[in-house]
């Protein structure tokens, strides 16, 4: 299977003429695109209809599905009614994926600005561990929670974090956002070498299968000196990396096949056909 390639949410060309997201797939797959992030950032509010539309027109145009949790989501909030919470808005986006024939969900990992990392991912562990309980109890044991890797510093979510948060249970896969890990490094995660060790990382850790699977975002973000990410730009951008080339050529030779979201600013359609043409380009080579 290879590499699946897709936009977050609505870009600008999809905005311009179309208003329904059950009209998402389509589109996609005439542009040459083959997955798309379902966005509940400001939470979980689907219709049934709406559900049911998008389900049906994934399935017709062989759209692969995510969904994003949404932004509140604090698996390491320091009151246990907040950490309660989480869990509830993990179970709403569960069932929310379901409804749409999504397969996987990507959840913020939380702040540690008040208190230690170390503390924050104990709760964190804890947290996102009852919820899997919670969600095999209702019926989502199907549905795979995917961590995110996070852009500012003061949040929960480097590589390391993320990938021992997905140890908690052998269904979870990472969200590795390459975007994010440059601009939490100021531009350290921008070379062959450096994708090179998170995919070792990622092996080493959960296996090569998980390897094989993974998810992931992709997009050039501006970061600041003291804070790390500060706003998602398109590839038109050059001040601000990273560079999808290399990472599709490793992708490609080393036979993955991981969903790859764009959150290009916009652009996130056009941009993410760019990465899947380089990668299909690097394919025609192995």
């Amino acid at each position: 299977m290879n590499a699946r390639f897709g936009p977050a949410g609505s870009s600008e060309n999809f905005s311009k003429n179309h208003k329904s997201s059950s009209e998402m797939p389509g589109y996609l797959k005439e542009l040459g695109l083959d997955c798309f992030e379902y966005q509940c950032g400001q939470g979980v509010r689907i219709t049934e209809k709406s559900a049911e539309a998008l389900r049906k027109s994934a399935e017709e145009n062989g759209i692969y599905l995510s969904l994003h949790a949404p932004y509140f989501i604090s698996l390491s909030g320091t009151e246990p009614e907040k950490r309660d919470k989480s869990i509830d808005y993990i179970l709403q986006s569960a069932e929310a994926a379901k409804r749409i024939g999504a397969q996987r969900i990507v959840i913020h990992s939380g702040s540690c600005s008040k208190i230690s990392r170390e503390e924050a991912m104990k709760l964190a562990v804890d947290t996102l561990g009852r919820a899997r309980k919670a969600a095999i109890e209702a019926g989502f044991e199907d549905i795979i929670f995917c961590p995110e890797t996070m852009g500012k510093f003061n949040q929960l979510g480097n590589l390391e974090e993320v990938l021992e948060l997905c140890s908690i249970d052998e269904t979870f896969l990472p969200t590795v956002d390459f975007g994010h890990l440059n601009a939490r490094t100021l531009g350290q995660v921008n070379s062959r070498e450096a994708f090179e060790k998170i995919l070792d990382a990622i092996e080493n850790k959960l296996g090569s299968d998980r390897l094989k699977r993974f998810h992931a975002h992709f997009s050039k973000i501006e970061y600041t000196q003291n804070g790390g990410e500060k706003r998602h730009l398109t590839f038109e951008d050059e001040a601000y990396g990273p560079d999808f080339e290399p990472l599709m050529e490793l992708i490609a030779k080393r036979n993955l096949s991981p969903v790859f979201i764009c959150e290009s600013a916009g652009t996130q359609d056009t941009d993410a056909l760019t990465m899947k043409k380089s990668y299909l380009s690097f394919l025609r080579e192995v």
